[in-house]
């Protein structure tokens, strides 16, 4: 965006768009895929001759260089050889000299510049990703470096500090109302085959960062193509699945991003929180290599403020022995990214006990300035030099200082005012008012608030009317010039906001009224009364929703409610955002995405951060954080939406069960269910064509799948469970259980088939590490059934069946199955093709359920193998069992040991609706994301 010296100047906008011909005159990629620079390093090159400034571009200085080994141009992906190649000296930007009069793709120097709006990054653990570069120093990342978890930003570890705060705008916060939604451009790792949607040209590569792609709706191009798409992005070929920013409203002050989307923080510290400022495990960090040096040449620590040297935080930087004070300046300037007049700084030495922690020492300076508080030595040759260094800014009369209008809807970028020692936070308002088109009349009302546009965490913090501001940025480049970098300041309305947040805690006691939930809750965590009341009651899952109406109290309480147990049972909190239904664009179905991350091994995690990235991330919930209910209460308002669950039978069970008790609190009471099946039998997932397992889909394709996917009805059948303790002492069980209720979907099974799958359940129980893969846990079935052959029970005279209030004569059967879907243990058919007079054709919506008996282990092996069927029994809507001894039971999967009792199974109420995928392949509309 466009600066200028005149206070009285405006830097017009269009769209967020710097003013044709300043600086910055690319498009705005907001923030996207910044380059950031390795002091004094290059993707490979050997630097010779001096500096040529080329066509202009924005913020780079480019350097010709020779090449002693074939390097990619980082703007058309091609080879450049020999003494043609141009290199930016802050940002390692690499080009021929044919593109240089092309380059969009701004310089690290602007990229705070053209944040529209400041949003952190949720980075997740470390992990390899290959062929993946850094947005910051552009190399590759061929050590573990962190990814965010939210867009496609990727960086090194110590590259964390210097990446821009410009991930994804996924909601509201209560001060901007989007009139119309733009492209979120992100520089590089493409695919390899991306294509430009101008020019229908390569635009991705594997060897460089190059090309852009919006991280909304996918569309790719080359960075000078870009100029030539609308700004309006349409969320692409899923924006009927997408649940639009504008639709959601979050007021996520005092929580970070991390909390907002749910995602579990990763316990990485970040660089410059550990003991040592260099990090051996990611050598591949710009600026931080203390390898040995060259002949003639020195390593120096270079800290850029008090922060750093507290926390040991520093950049390494290698110099000619003989380098000149103002060389060693430069380049420590460039180790943090500086590109401002190196006569603006003092390089001083820090004394041993400021390396230990001690910023009140004071260092000795050796640039070419001086320092009023600390003395100053002349210029010169550098001949012996300190091994730890500190950047000083001297002191300025006065600034030209960049103002942003915030949120008003004003049409300009920001405007430049002349900050001197009587200029106070008041003041500043009342000059930048009449330049925003505002009325001084009400200049009561604004304040002037300091943003520090972290990676990790945007803060802002309101000025004091009277709060010298010449001083405040004094204090700023005292703690981080990295930190000045990082920092704007806003005109802000201040209206008064009503506070409200909302969080859901879980983990409760079921079956609690509204009062005793509140008198629970107070008595806990000691919750404040005014402040915090109770909106909603989910009395049988034993949960609440609160509503706080301060922000200081619903950060108390999210932190206190994660590490309370109440009866037993540990508690659970999210803060989650409120659903604006009415300004749902009429097309629009959204997809409520449910992952299960223990399933499937490690699929369940990787999908979860790819829905995360290609949908709207307040849409996408892990069922180990609270389970389906959170997910179900934040769509409630929703009039039409879909539900995408990614897990095995159990956990689909799970969530229509879920779905079950919440129909009646929902305004679409019957939502169209489809699933990505993670489990080992996945025999539901077999039915609806969904297959049998994932196998590593591209989960853009899996999401058109889901848009195109037929609806169709499915039984839903509960199962009373009354246990009654047995007369005779060799059958009786130690603990009898209440009644209870359950649900199924897909079969029951009694006797062998629920022992087997009770077998697996414990042998998973005691290592869970070891059951990551489809194949090992079929494996142990089979190692599981193997024992059981030569088991025998005669199950048929422990149990009796009644269908219909009549007693069925049940014959020599060591297995009894209810089964409601033509799939059992894995894709088997137990019922048979065979017709039969006796019986109907079976169907899952037919509101009838057949019942099969297997004579053991053997004929079980036999059915899976294509071999036989099962043994038919009966048909019907209503049975009865009777077991007179305790008996393994399994439902959808989850096996127990049912005592003595009876159990009655008959259908539940309506049918629910399922997806059933498409048999022809989903058509090719619109430009694919890349997952």
């Amino acid at each position: 965006m466009a600066a200028t010296a005149d206070p009285g100047a405006r830097a017009w906008v269009g769209s967020g768009s710097p003013r044709p011909g300043s600086p910055a005159s690319s498009p705005d990629l907001g923030g996207g895929g910044r380059a950031r620079p390795g002091p004094g390093s290059g993707p490979g090159p050997e630097r010779a001759g001096a500096r040529s400034p080329g066509p202009a571009a924005p913020g780079h200085s480019f350097r010709k260089v020779t090449l002693t080994k074939p390097t990619f141009c980082h703007l058309c992906s091609d080879f450049i050889w020999g003494l043609a190649g141009f290199l930016c000296e802050v940002c390692n930007f690499m080009s021929h000299e044919k593109c240089l009069k092309h380059v969009k793709i701004p310089c690290v120097t602007l990229a705070p510049s053209l944040v529209r709006v400041p949003v952190a990054h949720c980075f997740g653990p470390r992990a390899l990703y290959k062929r993946k570069f850094c947005a910051v120093c552009r190399r590759g990342l061929e050590a573990p470096a962190l990814r965010c978890e939210v867009c496609e930003l990727h960086v090194h570890p110590d590259c964390v500090p210097f990446a821009c705060s410009d991930c994804r705008q996924c909601h509201r916060d209560g001060h901007r109302d989007h009139d119309t939604h733009h492209h979120h451009w992100r520089e590089g790792n493409l695919p390899s085959g991306a294509r430009c949607e101008v020019c229908r040209k390569t635009c991705g590569s594997s060897d460089v960062l190059a090309g852009v792609r919006c991280e909304w709706c996918g569309v790719q191009a080359h960075s000078v193509c870009s100029t030539a798409l609308a700004p309006e992005c349409t969320f692409g070929r899923l924006r009927t699945l997408i649940l639009p920013p504008a639709c959601v409203r979050l007021l996520s002050r005092n929580f970070s991003k991390m909390h907002c989307f749910r995602i579990s923080e990763s316990v990485t510290p970040e660089p410059g929180e550990g003991d040592d400022g260099v990090d051996t495990s990611s050598p591949a960090g710009p600026g931080r290599e203390a390898l040995a040096p060259e002949s003639g040449k020195q390593t120096l620590r270079i800290f850029d403020g008090n922060d750093a040297v507290q926390r040991n935080y520093f950049r390494v930087i290698t110099v000619p022995r003989l380098a000149r004070s103002e060389e060693l300046l430069e380049a420590a300037l460039r180790a943090y990214y500086i590109t401002e007049d190196p006569h603006n700084f003092d390089l001083q030495v820090l004394p041993a006990p400021a390396q230990a922690g001690e910023t009140g020492a004071r260092g000795k300076s050796r640039s070419g300035g001086s320092a009023e508080e600390e003395g100053s030595q002349g210029p010169g040759s550098l001949e012996a030099v300190s091994e730890a260094w500190i950047i000083r800014a001297l002191p300025r009369p006065q600034e030209v200082l960049k103002i942003y209008p915030a949120w008003l809807k004003v049409g300009v970028a920001y405007v430049s005012i002349r900050v001197t020692p009587q200029s106070t936070a008041r003041t500043v308002v009342l000059e930048v008012l009449p330049l925003l088109g505002c009325q001084a009349e009400g200049a009561e009302s604004f304040q002037l608030v300091e943003v520090l546009m972290g990676s990790r965490q945007v803060q802002r913090t309101v000025m004091a009317d009277e709060e010298p501001l010449l001083d405040r940025l004094r204090d700023i480049r005292q703690t981080s010039l990295r930190q000045m970098s990082q920092t704007r300041f806003y005109v802000v309305e201040g209206r008064a906001l009503a506070p409200h947040v909302s969080l859901f805690v879980g983990g409760l006691p079921p079956g609690l009224s509204s009062e005793e939930y509140s008198s629970l809750l107070d008595e806990a965590v000691a919750t404040k009364a005014g402040l915090v009341s109770v909106s909603h009651v989910y009395s049988s899952q034993g949960a609440v929703v609160l509503g706080v109406a301060c922000f200081a109290e619903a950060e108390r309480l999210y932190m206190l409610v994660k590490d309370t147990v109440v009866h037993g049972r540990p508690l659970t909190a999210l803060v989650l955002p409120d659903v604006l239904h009415t300004k749902l664009p009429p097309d629009c179905r959204p997809l409520l995405v449910f992952v299960n991350p223990r399933s499937g091994g490690l699929k369940g995690r990787d999908l979860l951060c790819s829905f995360r990235k290609l949908l709207n991330p307040h849409q996408v919930f892990e069922l180990t954080n609270g389970g389906p209910l959170p997910g179900f209460h934040v769509f409630s308002q929703l009039p039409c939406f879909r539900v995408l669950v990614c897990g095995g039978d159990g956990t689909v069970g799970w969530v229509l069960a879920a779905l079950e008790e919440m129909r009646h609190h929902l305004a679409c009471p019957e939502p169209s269910v489809a699933i990505l099946p993670l489990g080992t039998g996945n025999d539901l997932g077999r039915v609806l064509r969904w297959g049998a397992g994932y196998s590593g889909e591209d989960p853009f394709s899996v999401l058109v799948s889901v848009d195109e996917a037929d609806a169709v009805l499915m039984d839903r059948w509960t199962i009373l469970l009354d246990a009654h303790e047995a007369t005779g002492a060799e059958n009786s069980v130690a603990d009898v259980e209440p009644p209870k209720i359950v649900q199924m979907s897909n079969y029951c099974g009694i006797g062998i088939d629920a022992e087997l799958s009770l077998d697996f359940h414990q042998a998973r129980e005691e290592e869970p590490g070891k059951f990551t893969s489809r194949f090992h846990n079929k494996g142990v079935y089979v190692r599981v059934g193997l024992q059981k052959i030569s088991h025998s029970r005669s199950l048929h005279k422990e149990i009796r069946l009644q269908v219909e209030q009549q007693q069925v004569e049940l014959p020599s059967i060591e297995g009894l199955i209810f089964i409601n879907i033509p799939s059992w243990g894995s894709g088997a058919d137990l019922w048979g093709s065979e017709s039969d007079s006796r019986f109907e054709k079976p169907r899952m919506d037919d509101g009838l359920l057949e019942v099969v008996g297997v004579t053991g282990v053997m004929h079980m092996g036999q059915v899976q193998g294509g071999l036989r069927s099962g043994i038919r029994i009966a048909q019907g809507s209503y049975f009865r069992v009777t077991l007179l001894k305790a008996t393994p039971v399994q439902v959808d999967g989850e096996p127990w040991v049912q005592g003595p009792g009876h159990m009655i199974i008959s259908a539940v109420g309506p049918k629910v609706h399922m997806l059933r995928k498409a048999k022809q392949k989903p058509r090719k509309a619109g430009t694919p994301k890349d997952a």
